[in-house]
């Protein structure tokens, strides 16, 4: 199977996905599931895993990076129970996914739940950014609680295909107290991790034979590149540029999915 035409639409999606995402830390999934939705006639187990795969294409190259450059974002000695949390949660995510779209006759209708549940989520992260100048934050120290919280992350996550998303800004905000783009590079982390495993059990459980490989390759080309881009745009910028491209994210994130929530609903019914 080679490309055609529409997938310039994909590969331009996945690189404006990857490049927000490396510089917001949310992934880049959390765009290229949604739209993918709603432009593409790719079935929706499908379009989890090209998402995911572009994500961790990202999400390697940027960590990466910054390890490599020794650039002082991370913590590892709390990011790294985090990651760990996230890994295991990425298996159970996948075994919910599983789970859900066994409930219908319909697999795809399981898209509809993702749009309602991730439409939700963003929701909420978008009400907590907006006023978390006023809200109390935690200092959580204990490794054992990290992994708990990691396991959460990962689990919610994989379940939504997007790698990652504002819900881990929203959490590394409150329980840890970092800044925005201490975050987002602790986000990123997290989501390499979960994302491995996540990857590592669909190729080694899921029926791919529906997935292009050149479409495969071009998104995870693209996420790569959108990782560059977004880790030369992330150091240009200040942390007040990040929170407002964060909350722009997260508007067009909610409108997207409330139009494929009718979308599954209308025409996959």
């Amino acid at each position: 199977m080679g490309l055609n035409p529409a997938d310039g639409l994909v590969a331009l999606v996945s690189l404006v996905a990857s490049t927000v995402g490396a510089v917001c830390g949310v992934g880049g999934g959390i765009l290229i599931k949604p739209v993918l939705d709603a432009v593409s006639s790719i079935d929706v187990a499908t379009v989890n895993f090209l998402s995911g795969a572009t994500v961790l294409s990202m999400t390697a190259y940027s960590v990466a990076r910054s390890i490599h450059a020794g650039s002082g974002s991370m913590d590892l000695s709390r990011d790294t129970p985090l990651a760990v949390g996230a890994a295991f949660g990425g298996l159970a995510g996948k075994q919910l996914f599983s789970a859900v779209s066994g409930l219908f006759g319909n697999p795809d209708r399981a898209g509809a739940v993702q749009a309602a549940v991730l439409c939700a989520v963003t929701a909420g992260a978008l009400a907590y950014t907006l006023a978390k100048d006023r809200v109390a934050t935690r200092h959580v120290e204990s490794r054992g609680a990290c992994v708990a919280i990691g396991l959460a992350l990962g689990t919610c996550s994989s379940f939504l295909g997007i790698g990652g998303g504002p819900i881990n800004l929203v959490v590394l905000f409150y329980f840890f107290s970092m800044d925005t783009k201490r975050a987002a590079a602790s986000s990123l982390y997290i989501i390499l991790f979960s994302q491995t495993v996540s990857t590592a059990a669909s190729l080694l459980t899921q029926d791919l034979s529906a997935v292009n490989p050149a479409v495969l390759a071009l998104m995870a080309a693209c996420g790569i590149a959108g990782g560059a881009l977004g880790r030369r745009l992330n150091a240009r910028v200040d942390a007040r540029f990040v929170d407002r491209l964060f909350v722009a994210l997260m508007v067009v994130i909610i409108f997207i999915n409330v139009y494929n929530l009718a979308a599954f609903g209308a025409v996959r019914g």
